[in-house]
């Protein structure tokens, strides 16, 4: 079967339902609004200082230091993602699924307060000087490439774990039949079939560093994201600002194009009729030292920053007036109510984009779900002047409420839902979906 019979099976072979259409339409509308607005600032702005500010020198430096730096990080990031979803999904491992939420658990840190952490944790006086360690504080590209990849691998992570446990092991099998080994049958056969799970994960990983502020400006390595944030923050003229971040977008959509060119005809869904999980590897004594490095992780990553914090509160005097525990207490309360309605109302809207862009594929269906992408890459201080000049001139009532802020989240994070289903979607017959159709037609 040749590859462009097999992209056909990965489609249903019916017109894709048109309120799905409109809906996803709807939502691929709403990721624009901040492009739409960056677009009207930037004509506003006069062609003589256009030219020093946005073709100067000094940014093409930063756009080289930026892709400099999410190319390296992708590649440590891949390394740290690729053994670790392998050894949670394949091999026999105890408590598979705490080392799972371990492995999971740098997304719920904040990079820039990864970066702080470390740099409180190093140098003279450090946090780690009391149990009697001392490490140089990192600064720089590759303070910045460490940081990132630490708090960056877990997106690569998610989707690679997940297309490792819905592979069919029987291609692997049929390679180990015709003379490899074992791991020469996973290199050479199951990476192949990674391909989905890993672009998903790697396009948020380069759009991530491609927008990223806080580290690099706390490691002090200068990116074309420095220049967008000190243009906002040194200017009350924000339309020089506009067009630094439109350059950066449009970066954003030449990648966007090569994922898009790299992710058509992908075929990778399993046998239905033969479907069966891959056998675990027992790893026997090597069970211990293949777990230290995913436990080295989780303490630089997660323990670090947490005891970083807890060292720092601890060591500042309470007082009546002040009491950091109950601060806390309010803003976990108050980051819970937006960010769990965001996280829902993100999947709900991931959803029909990463079905149609599988199931019914064609440009429309591709530009509906790579749009979605623009609003991650969109720098977040563009991204909220965005919506509160869109807010305050259609919908002032909605300004600084808890619904604009959750809607931000979704604009903004709404990529990141997309790639864990579209790669399980690459893995799911269309014919259970076609054979629950007409057992309902049937009824």
């Amino acid at each position: 079967m040749n590859r462009a019979a097999r992209a056909t099976q990965a489609t249903t072979g019916r017109a894709a339902p048109l309120g799905l259409v409109l809906f996803a339409v709807l939502i691929a509308s709403s990721v624009l609004i901040p492009l739409v607005y960056l677009v009207v600032r930037a004509l506003e702005a006069d062609a003589g200082s256009l030219v020093d500010i946005v073709f100067r020198t000094r940014n093409v430096v930063l756009i080289g230091n930026t892709l400099l730096l999410a190319a390296t990080v992708l590649l440590i990031a891949t390394l740290i993602a690729l053994p670790t979803a392998w050894l949670t999904a394949r091999a026999k491992l105890p408590l598979t699924r705490f080392w799972v939420v371990l492995a999971t658990l740098p997304l719920a840190v904040p990079g820039y307060i990864g970066a702080f952490a470390l740099l409180a944790a190093s140098g003279n006086g450090g946090t780690l000087e009391l149990i009697g360690w001392s490490l140089p504080r990192p600064s720089g590209f590759w303070g910045a490439v460490s940081i990132l990849a630490l708090y960056t691998a877990p997106y690569l992570f998610v989707n690679l774990h997940s297309a490792l446990q819905n592979t069919d092991p029987a291609l692997e099998e049929a390679g180990r039949s015709l003379g490899y080994s074992r791991w020469q049958g996973f290199w050479r056969i199951g990476v192949a079939q990674l391909r989905p799970a890993w672009l998903a994960g790697a396009l948020l990983i380069v759009l991530h560093v491609l927008g990223d502020f806080g580290v690099v400006s706390l490691m002090r390595f200068e990116t074309f994201s420095y220049a967008i944030y000190s243009q906002y923050v040194s200017s009350l003229d924000r339309v020089y600002a506009a067009w630094l971040a439109l350059i950066l977008l449009v970066i954003t959509i030449a990648i966007l194009l090569l994922e898009g060119r790299l992710m058509r005809r992908i075929y990778l869904a399993r046998n239905a009729k033969n479907s069966r999980p891959a056998p675990l590897v027992d790893l026997g004594r090597w069970t211990i030292p293949a777990l230290l490095p995913l436990v080295i992780y989780a303490a630089v990553a997660v323990l670090l920053p947490v005891v970083t914090a807890v060292h720092w509160i601890v060591r500042e005097p309470m007082s009546i007036f002040y009491n950091p525990w109950s601060e806390l207490a309010r803003a976990t309360l108050d980051t819970l109510s937006a960010a769990a309605p965001a996280a829902v109302l993100c999947a709900a809207c991931a959803l029909p984009l990463a079905y149609l862009a599988v199931r019914h594929q064609s440009r429309l269906s591709l530009l509906l779900a790579q749009s979605s992408y623009l609003g991650y890459a969109t720098p977040p201080l563009a991204l909220a002047l965005a919506l509160i000049f869109v807010t305050l001139r259609l919908v002032p009532d909605l300004y600084q409420t808890l619904s604009l802020l959750i809607l931000a989240y979704t604009l903004h994070f709404l990529a990141e839902a997309i790639g864990p289903i579209r790669s399980q979607l690459h893995q799911i017959p269309v014919r259970l979906e076609e054979s629950a159709v007409w057992k309902r037609y049937c009824t």
